[in-house]
């Protein structure tokens, strides 16, 4: 008796038998054309052969697994294009199941659990669906761009173990949040990075103050939803390196530049900027500015709404920003942004100097919606009181918003608190007033990354993080620690490890998820040490006060960072 390791690609068609009690001939006649001008051209071209056919349904080997799922995609793919253009009562679907397993080899046909076992799981699948053994996932899951949702184990029929099983998703990229692409398509949009301006002072200490143009003129380039744009902190990747415009603008992922240069001395300031199509070589646009001090927010306005102009003609504006009414306190908090969101000292430096801007400015929103995620950060991350931080981080970011509803990071910072204190439909209503006003906005979508996934979505957790890493190629390390969350909350330990040891995020606080998604491997001893080196950071860490402070809204998920907290030996 011939055996054989084959991976068997099994197909049924949903509703089978109604589709024929209603129209027989027509149903014969679709699913023949489907047969031969979509499933049988695609499994030939994929190196499959079918080797039974029936009714409802057919059964194809392949020598390679990759092989099988890739067909197994453009089939379905190709099953929607089909349905779109034809009536609602002449559409069919299909369920697909994936097997890599031992074969019995007899002619032409194939028999045994390896056969069996595909026509299970295609039963397991959802109509439109691919279900794979994990086998199959485990084979194929770091070679092909597609999650794989884990669904437990399940009990088929005349299979007396149960199997372990995988729903594909079409439509989230796998590969996307844990590593860059070697080379990022254009978006269907014009898409820009502004490079940080160069500080032509002789006063090394006006750096900052240059730094906070270009991190402003990002900002209000971004609001525009005509533009794709990269966020700060790819850009300033670039800072104090000589640049081919080029190959920035490859790494980046966009057609258009902005450079230039800033001169502060005594009460004016000097800036030159300029707008340069990277593939085609031009300068588009190019400008020069002497101004008051007073005047640079008006001079920002203005470089902003002519490179606007330039790449998609006058637009409607989002409603203005409010701007501070002093420069020291713009200073100030400029110089709050670079230390925030890092570390507890960090959030403390922030802190000091925010307080110091908003008693030179109390009606400064962004230094009120600075020291509400400071504060937040505080005792969420780095042990700092809850009883004195939660609510005066509340009161900080609901300030924010009111002084100046129109600046989408306000928005978002009190979208995230909110959602921490588990008022969602709130939270919920910040962050879609933050896209609306700021489509491109990176860290925003990060940051609902986090509240999706706690809330029991990872699959659209996943999707959130990776537009946020697309429009920040370059990212802060917080965005592999919500790559990496999202995937241990779905269930895909590996891509969770994979995430978060990327060096950006690896030694923070998400070790304890690293310790967490090593330990559901089974890879204990690593599991072990991650653990006893995040205790390291934060030795007062128990499972019990994590899960009270976490805004959790499915149980099943809190469970599954529990139970790996509690196998990697984290205290309870």
């Amino acid at each position: 008796m011939e055996r054989k390791l084959a991976a068997i690609l099994a197909i049924d068609v949903v509703g089978y038998s109604a589709l024929m009690e209603a129209d027989e001939a027509g149903t014969f006649d679709r699913l023949k054309r489907g047969r031969k001008e979509l499933f049988e051209p695609e499994i030939a071209t994929r190196h499959g052969r079918i080797f039974k056919l029936m009714g409802d349904g057919l059964l194809a080997e392949f020598g390679s697994v990759v092989d099988a799922v890739e067909c197994a995609v453009t089939l379905q793919r190709g099953m929607a294009e089909r349905n779109a253009s034809v009536a609602e009562d002449q559409r069919f679907e299909v369920r697909i199941g994936i097997n890599l397993g031992e074969v019995i080899v007899e002619g032409d046909d194939r028999y045994g659990e390896g056969v069996n076992v595909a026509s299970r799981l295609q039963q397991l699948a959802e109509p439109g669906g691919i279900c794979v053994s994990e086998k199959v996932s485990k084979e194929v899951r770091q070679k092909l761009a597609f999650a794989f949702e884990p669904m437990g184990e399940q009990r088929v029929k005349n299979i007396a173990e149960p199997i372990y099983c995988y729903r594909v998703n079409l439509h989230v990229p796998r590969a996307a949040p844990v590593g860059r692409l070697a080379s990022l398509e254009l978006p269907d949009k014009p898409s820009i990075a502004v490079l940080p301006f160069t500080n032509m002072s002789n006063d090394p200490e006006q750096e900052t103050f240059v730094d906070g143009l270009t991190e402003d003129l990002i900002t209000d380039l971004s609001r525009s939803a005509g533009l794709f744009v990269i966020a700060r902190n790819s850009t300033f990747a670039y800072k104090g390196r000589s640049v081919d415009v080029r190959l920035t603008a490859r790494d980046l992922g966009v057609r258009y530049v902005v450079e230039g240069s800033a001169r502060r001395a005594a009460a004016r300031v000097r800036i030159n900027a300029q707008l340069i199509d990277a593939i085609g070589g031009d300068h588009i646009w190019a400008e020069r500015y002497d101004s008051s001090l007073e005047d640079i927010f008006a001079v920002q306005d203005e470089v902003t709404a002519k490179i606007v102009e330039a790449l998609v003609g006058r637009l409607a504006g989002q409603p203005a920003r409010k701007r501070p009414t002093s420069l020291e306190a713009y200073d100030l908090c400029v110089r709050a942004r670079g230390v925030s969101f890092q570390t507890g000292l960090g959030a403390r430096e922030a802190r000091m100097l925010l307080e110091k801007a908003i008693g030179l400015d109390p009606d400064y929103a962004e230094a009120h919606s600075l020291l509400a995620l400071n504060l937040w950060l505080g005792w969420l991350f780095w042990n700092e009181p809850k009883q004195t931080n939660q609510p005066r981080a509340l009161a900080e970011a609901q300030r924010a918003v009111a002084l100046d509803p129109n600046d989408a990071g306000n928005r978002w910072g009190l979208g995230i608190i909110l959602g921490h204190e588990r008022r969602f439909p709130e939270s919920d209503a910040e962050f879609e007033a933050t896209f609306k006003l700021d489509p491109n906005h990176a860290d925003a979508w990060a940051m609902r990354s986090d509240l999706i996934t706690l809330r029991g979505d990872a699959v659209k957790g996943i999707e959130f993080v990776t537009r946020a890493l697309r429009l920040n190629p370059h990212p802060p390390g917080w965005y592999y620690w919500m790559a990496g969350q999202a995937y241990y909350a779905l269930g895909d330990y590996q891509s969770a490890v994979d995430a978060l040891r990327k060096p950006e995020t690896y030694r923070t606080t998400s070790r304890r998820i690293l310790a967490a998604a090593l330990a559901q491997l089974g890879r204990l001893d690593e599991a072990r040490q991650e653990a006893e080196f995040f205790l390291l950071s934060d030795p007062y860490f128990s499972i019990r006060h994590w899960a009270t402070s976490q805004p959790f809204d499915d149980e099943e998920v809190l469970q599954r960072f529990v139970e790996g907290y509690r196998k990697a030996g984290l205290p309870d």
